[in-house]
């Protein structure tokens, strides 16, 4: 698997959220668009199977391959920049300041949007044979998925908000650990093995993803589902980016800058030293 230390793949988060920093438009762009449709893939091709099988876990356990598909082709989720991006502002890398975090994370945002919203499109034109029938089985599940994930939130008032953010933040910091342990190993097959455990967990676990809601939700009011765009963006979408923002930074990039990054200090083998000691000469 070739496994990397702590220290070592840290040192590649900051490297990485650095270079994100300063990537040009139109890569930052087309890698944004590439990762929000691919995942959007994973999502409808998880929600199908569940639909044939009646086994969510059978889902869950098939979702991670759009995951590791994008990241091995070097795309970027918005999720994975929230965690990374910031830390090259944490240790004060030359040029890296909140303007460009912004404008970075700006740019992830509408790739991902679009792409998902170009493969909704494309699953809402295979759902309904080019809009002549009524959703398959697949695409009224999806829709169901909309109304349940905005509506239902909306109508337990503060309780359903506060869960939603807290969904929101348990999901970035299991997506944020798989972008993580794609860092921890140089071979194609530890890479995959380390992504898929974690995604699995916040796939399998109902978690909310912005970028997956970005195909989900669209999808859901394409195919007639009962809610709108207003109820989309209010009630999942913000809230959700919101708390990726929270649990990416908080449960991953900080966390794991704080302790691995950096040289430790020396350990005295003569061990502690008294408060009142003599300084030596």
């Amino acid at each position: 698997m070739s496994y990397l230390a702590p220290k070592e793949f840290v040192t590649k988060m900051v490297d990485a959220g650095e270079a994100k920093i300063f990537m040009g438009t139109k890569d930052t762009l087309i890698r944004a668009y590439m990762a929000g449709a691919i995942l959007a893939l994973a999502a409808a091709f998880a929600v199908t199977i569940t639909v044939n099988t009646g086994n969510a876990l059978v889902g869950a356990l098939l979702f991670p391959v759009g995951f590791c598909m994008l990241y091995l082709l070097g795309f970027d989720l918005l999720t994975g920049v929230f965690t990374l991006v910031p830390l090259a502002l944490l240790d004060r890398r030359p040029g890296c300041d909140l303007k460009g975090l912004g404008r970075n994370w700006g740019l992830v945002f509408l790739g991902n949007f679009a792409g998902a919203l170009t493969v909704a499109v494309f699953m809402a034109i295979i759902f309904t044979m080019g809009f002549t029938k009524a959703p398959d089985a697949v695409g009224e599940k999806i829709g169901h998925i909309g109304e349940a994930r905005t509506l239902g939130y909306a109508a337990a008032g503060f309780g359903g908000m506060l869960t939603l953010f807290i969904r929101a933040v348990m999901c970035n910091w299991m997506v944020s650990t798989g972008v993580v342990a794609a860092m921890m190993s140089t071979s194609v097959s530890g890479k995959v093995i380390a992504m898929w455990m974690p995604i699995l967990v916040f796939f399998y676990l109902g978690f909310e993803h912005s970028i997956v809601n970005m195909f989900l939700f669209p999808s859901g009011i394409i195919l007639g589902g009962n809610f709108t765009w207003g109820d989309y963006f209010l009630y999942n979408e913000i809230p959700t980016i919101l708390g990726n923002i929270v649990g990416g930074i908080t449960f991953v990039g900080a966390t794991l800058y704080s302790t691995h990054y950096g040289t430790p200090k020396a350990r005295n083998a003569a061990g502690p030293v008294s408060p009142l000691a003599e300084p030596a000469e």
